[in-house]
């Protein structure tokens, strides 16, 4: 089984966030997850290489951004909206609607 390191939403930092957020790819992962449903990995951004987005799921995780589901040999992606409302309230509402298109996505890949 895989073992994902997840901060607790107190040990959340604003910088860790905002540092995760400071980059397309990731941007559009969580305008992916808005809406608050468990998604496959695999669903979201189908058209970025797999090995990039790994590297964006860890950082997007290990900032407190997402939180990531093993089951069996797949991953399942949810946006920690409760938890970031509740540290940094309003943040999520001003990120999500600016996160780029497909067009800034590929450029950041």
């Amino acid at each position: 089984m895989v073992d994902l390191h997840h901060p607790d939403a107190d040990r959340i930092e604003l910088v860790d966030v905002l540092a995760a957020l400071g980059h397309p790819v990731r941007l559009a992962i969580v305008r992916a997850l808005a809406s608050g449903e468990e998604t496959f990995c695999g669903a979201v951004l189908p058209d970025v290489p797999a090995s990039s987005l790994t590297h964006h799921w860890r950082a997007l995780r290990e900032s407190g951004v997402i939180h990531q589901r093993p089951s069996g040999r797949k991953l399942y992606l949810t946006l920690r909206r409760e938890d970031l409302d509740g540290r940094f309230p309003g943040l999520l509402d001003l990120v999500i609607p600016s996160a780029g298109g497909a067009e800034s996505v590929h450029r950041g890949v």
